[in-house]
């Protein structure tokens, strides 16, 4: 079994604060992740006015506008996250939700892109990423086959690499909608790796994602998941985050290679035990 690309999904749990993007970076580090995991959006692009003059209470005001403000880092901010990440050695990329915000993302080299659940048919985005030919992330929540079927189309017309990972766009998920049989299915109809994007409490269903063959795994990660935020309550503290990637690292030493042989050990057992002949 190959090793399980695992991504600490920050996203919005920073709260517009870089040291809390900072302490949660260095818990998926030290917890065994391979990236973590942001998102960027320009507001007036995202969001209509109507939208974000909506009254909305938030620690940054009383307005859908200040509280989204709120949560966006700053140009500076994504200055320290890029060298703060290179200094700890751990990847870091994010989901980018308007084509100025995929502008953006460019100036930092990058290694992977990924397009979010809510994007999956934003196609001027979806050409904007595949057209810069980097490893993407695709998370189909909420999406059918067909969706799904042109998005694809899309990355490969570009010859861009992907992987679409089975996703339910519900926050928290409970664990009877994971439906992680999707996963076989997606690797069957579209020919591709499948990973595994999880908004459930526990570690469970992404440990099982995992067994089943994810090639990665996302889950969201937070300092504690009474903070203010609408993906805390999805997401996992450093401390299960650690926990679940040691159990899939655990998973992956115990899948073997399926050839059947007398193991070293077995051996000295099969000395001991072993009994030919009649009785």
């Amino acid at each position: 079994m190959s090793k399980t690309f695992i991504i600490g999904e920050v996203g919005i749990n920073h709260n517009g604060d870089i040291n809390i993007a900072k302490q949660l970076i260095k818990g998926a580090k030290e917890a065994g992740a391979d990236a973590v995991k942001f998102q960027k959006r320009t507001i007036d692009k995202v969001y209509s006015k109507e939208e974000l003059d909506k009254v909305r209470e938030s620690p940054w005001g009383t307005t859908n506008r200040q509280q989204k403000e709120g949560l966006e880092l700053s140009k500076n901010d994504y200055d320290v996250i890029d060298a703060y990440c290179k200094a700890l050695g751990i990847e870091w990329f994010a989901s980018p939700w308007d084509l100025e915000s995929v502008e953006f993302l460019k100036q930092y080299d990058l290694k992977y892109n990924k397009v979010p659940s809510a994007l999956l048919t934003h196609k001027a985005l979806l050409n904007a990423i595949a057209a810069q030919g980097k490893h993407t992330f695709i998370s189909t929540g909420m999406s059918t086959t067909n969706e799904i079927q042109e998005v694809v189309y899309i990355f490969r017309q570009y010859g861009c690499p992907f992987e679409l990972m089975h996703c339910n766009s519900t926050y928290p998920m409970e664990d009877k909608d994971a439906n992680l049989k999707c996963m076989e299915m997606l690797q069957k109809v579209y020919h591709c790796n499948v990973g595994y994007s999880g908004h459930e409490v526990g570690i469970i269903v992404a440990v099982a994602a995992a067994a089943l063959g994810a090639t990665s795994i996302e889950r969201h990660i937070t300092l504690g998941r009474s903070m203010y935020g609408s993906d805390q309550s999805a997401s996992l503290e450093i401390v299960g985050f650690e926990r679940m990637i040691k159990y899939i690292r655990a998973i992956e030493d115990a899948m073997g290679d399926g050839i059947k042989r007398v193991s070293e050990v077995e051996e000295k057992c099969k000395a001991k035990l072993r009994r030919d002949g009649d009785y």
